[in-house]
């Protein structure tokens, strides 16, 4: 199949190389032309395993293309995918304009029958407006050209994204007619030749699965950071607390570690968009709202607990961060609990030695752009010269079993704030480690 794929962004990125890595003739559009010469030549924007080998390799066989000419590359496409941005809107709503300018664009022009696929994070009744933004394009041009509008939610984690979407646990497809829904089908059929994991529904239900799926997810997490500050209240551990409950298989495991909060591109932005969605269809989501004042309140926990442990006045400590980006194996800080922990002790005057194995870049020329007291270095051990203690933000593979002894040696105090609970408190102890985790005293 010809595909075009408006936005090279996380999304749209490893949507096209994936496409393209089945066989599909994917053209990969975005308006930046340096993004675009840096992807020809290999340079990859984001950092995602197996994601630049899978470009490289794709581009050179001539299924993978990148461009800026839009119209050319939809006007030979018998797919297209809108993968561009939806930002959050100061009130809490998906920024669509990304969306809508992309669907005028297409509108413009397409030749032929056309899917549409909105690739990208929208709220229920998007489909209605893309459709609607085609058919004015269309009409202004005199032209009667046949499309369909199809909702194609992702549910990739970032870390895994290549694996995710090549082996899928489900695929979404959201359509109103059964043209539409059956080249879909076709599309994602070499993904699932063992499984048949494609679930079929209409469009608006499809684009409210997404946004229910993030948010019982984050709800999950909101609910055990919250029990993790009643068990520290009550004198109860929270790890010991997860074990319990996660043996229920109605529970499980999964997202169910305390933490500092939860960031990223998806969790908090698609929390606040549904709720804005109840809103402006008369319900008030107390759930949602909830889960986000918890996840909100929670990213100051451990700077609390520092400030608890040294005072109000941290002129003259330096504390050490392991760990940047808002989880691991990405180099993505949006939202990340890093920029609160970091800029609430700048604010009471300690210096930061910061280290993160990816995403060092994103918070230099970012996310802590300016912020003069925080210095970057090379390596765990680098980060840890003469602090005063270190804060363990992002559980990255390599902070699971460091040399304590070496920790110890270059360390001015031998304190551990452990913002992931990776250790246990007595082994941390036995170390000589004043330890302080969420959720035990």
């Amino acid at each position: 199949m010809k595909i075009s794929v408006i936005g090279t962004g996380y999304v749209g990125l490893v949507a096209g190389v994936c496409f393209a890595q089945m066989g599909n003739s994917v053209t990969c559009i975005d308006i930046d032309e340096k993004k675009i010469e840096d992807l020809k030549k290999g340079i990859i924007p984001i950092y995602e395993p197996g994601l630049e080998d899978m470009t490289l390799e794709n581009y050179k066989i001539n299924t993978l293309f990148f461009t800026t000419k839009a119209q050319e590359a939809i006007e030979n496409s018998s797919i297209s995918f809108i993968a561009v941005g939806t930002p959050m809107g100061e009130d809490g709503s998906a920024d669509l304009q990304y969306v809508l300018s992309v669907a005028k664009v297409i509108g413009q022009s397409m030749k032929n029958y056309m899917v549409v696929v909105d690739k990208s994070t929208v709220p229920v009744g998007t489909a209605d407006k893309v459709r609607a933004t085609i058919q004015a394009e269309l009409d202004k041009r005199g032209a009667d050209i046949k499309f369909d509008i199809v909702s194609n939610p992702e549910f990739l984690k970032e870390g895994a994204a290549i694996q995710d979407f090549l082996h899928p646990d489900r695929v979404v497809i959201g359509a109103d007619s059964k043209k539409a829904m059956d080249i879909m089908r076709e599309l994602y059929s070499p993904f699932m030749k063992h499984h048949d994991r494609f679930i079929g529904m209409d469009i608006k239900s499809a684009e409210m699965t997404k946004y229910a799926a993030n948010s019982m997810l984050a709800t999950k997490i909101s609910f055990m950071n919250e029990m993790s500050q009643i068990c520290e209240r009550v004198g109860a551990d929270i790890n010991k607390v997860r074990n319990g409950i996660g043996s229920d298989s109605r529970i499980g495991y999964s997202f169910i570690y305390p933490g500092c909060g939860y960031g990223g591109s998806c969790f908090p932005k698609d929390v606040q968009a549904l709720a804005k969605t109840a809103k402006d269809f008369g319900y008030s989501p107390r759930i949602l709202d909830a889960v986000e004042a918890v996840n909100y309140d929670q990213k100051y926990v451990m700077s609390n607990k520092v400030i608890a442990r040294f005072g109000e006045n941290l002129d003259g400590k330096t504390f050490a961060i392991w760990g940047l980006s808002f989880k691991p194996e990405t180099d993505d800080m949006r939202e990340a609990s890093s920029i609160t922990i970091i800029n609430e002790l700048t604010k009471k005057g300690a210096k930061i030695l910061a280290y993160d194995p990816k995403a060092r870049h994103e918070a230099e020329s970012h996310y802590l752009k300016g912020n003069d007291k925080v210095s970057y270095v090379d390596s765990k051990y680098d980060a840890l010269k003469g602090v005063d203690a270190v804060v363990l933000v992002t559980e990255w593979k390599e902070f699971r079993a460091p040399d304590f002894d070496e920790m110890k040696k270059l360390m001015k105090n031998s304190i551990f704030f452990d913002g992931r609970n990776q250790f246990e408190k007595e082994k941390m102890n036995e170390y000589g480690f004043e330890y302080f985790q969420i959720g035990a005293n």
